[in-house]
């Protein structure tokens, strides 16, 4: 065995299964999610079983420090950054003990981190993306490569940086014959149309996701909730049609492809004048904007998508909230909408497994992106390697 790191490294892609740990905190950043993989192969014959999923839950010190990270400067970015790394390395360690794995055993970790500022070309932007979360720190505390920054690449190549999971949904999800919808509710909705090929593949962030739905849940609750868990509040509150009317208004709707957003767009500029207007009925701000995700997402299908899906599978915290799937569900009738756990997936771990696909990736030097999703002028290998 050669002490070569490199060389190390290289020699993976001669094993027929490989162990790997996707890590991810999103723009909810509500907490890190680890997904522990065993991959064989790479690209179009990617195999995956998942092995176990752990969420591991910020301290609210630090999640409201995140939740402020839009006016942080230099030196407190400079702190979270490292923070968030040794966070990611806890969570890596969090799954593999749950999946029974030594982390002397696990050949690569892929990191995402935290999205701290996203300043999209499609929001006439200089182009610019920035995730923190050390991979030095998460490296140091596991022992194990990374990879990491997986954005910047494609926006250095004219590209939106996202979305990216749009690439694993092509290699794990797509079925002959079937026009799947993989529809992502995390803080931020995004949705991946597969078929039979990749040329085919249609990909964009389509509405506002949990992020508004968790600022007024932590507003209503005096900060005591972080999420409108089961969609209580929504449930009880009345929708405000004239309210959904003008949210549809929003430009980003409209807006062509390629396309992405994040919380620079649906974050406090969004939220907080309506907090303001809604102070004394917060239940039905809750509902309405619940129903605009819905909307926003049944809308873009029928505006953007060549045609309809056959299938819809839902992801992220928005799969396990009721009141939203019921909207979504009647919204999209007679297409048949589930969570992607009828696709042998949790819904909550889709995105950390997926970080661990493009890592995989990463790791034959095969492209990450898909240059027609983001907008860059060619396919490209994504990250950046610490070990």
């Amino acid at each position: 065995m050669t002490d070569d790191p490199l060389a190390r490294l290289l020699a993976l892609r001669e094993r027929p299964r490989r162990i790997v740990i996707g890590l991810l905190s999103g723009t909810s950043a509500d907490g890190t999610d680890a997904a522990l993989c065993e991959i064989a192969g790479f690209g179009e014959n990617t195999g995956l079983v998942a092995r176990s999923f752990v969420t591991t839950p910020f301290p609210r010190p630090l999640r409201e420090r995140i939740y402020r990270i839009s006016q942080a400067d230099t030196s407190e970015l400079t702190d979270l950054d490292v923070m968030l790394g040794e966070s990611f390395a806890d969570a890596a360690h969090a799954v593999a003990a749950a999946a029974g794995v030594r982390m002397a055993d696990v050949d690569l970790i892929g990191s995402h981190g935290q999205t701290a500022v996203h300043h999209p070309r499609s929001a006439g932007r200089l182009g610019a993306t920035l995730q923190i979360g050390e991979a030095a720190v998460i490296a140091e505390r596991t022992g194990c490569p990374v990879i990491s920054d997986f954005r910047v690449r494609d926006v250095a190549a004219g590209g939106e940086g996202a979305p990216l999971v749009p690439l694993v949904d092509h290699l794990l999800f797509r079925k002959p014959g079937r026009r799947r919808a993989l529809q992502n509710i995390g803080g931020i909705a995004n949705v991946t149309l597969v078929s039979d090929r990749l040329d085919d593949l249609v990909a964009f962030d389509n509405a506002p996701g949990n992020m508004p739905l968790d600022t007024v849940a932590r507003s209503a609750s005096a900060g005591s909730e972080a999420f409108d868990r089961d969609g209580h509040r929504a449930a009880r509150g009345a929708i405000d049609a004239g309210l959904l009317t003008e949210l549809h208004r929003h430009p980003y709707l409209a807006k062509p492809l390629p396309k992405s957003t994040g919380r620079e767009t649906f974050g406090r500029d969004f939220v907080y004048p309506l907090l303001t207007r809604y102070e004394a009925r917060k239940d039905d701000l809750l509902a309405t904007l619940t129903r605009f995700s819905a909307e926003a997402i049944a809308r873009s299908y029928r505006d953007m998508l060549p045609a309809m899906p056959d299938e819809v599978f839902v992801s992220g915290g928005g799969a396990l909230n009721p009141i939203l799937m019921r909207h979504l569900a009647e919204l999209l009738a007679p297409v048949p909408v589930a969570t992607s756990a009828a696709l042998g997936v949790d819904p909550e771990a889709k995105e950390a497994i997926a970080f661990a696909v493009l890592a995989n990736q990463t790791l034959f030097g095969a492209p990450g992106n898909i240059p027609a999703v983001t907008g860059a002028v060619g396919p490209r290998v994504l990250g950046k390697l610490s070990f």
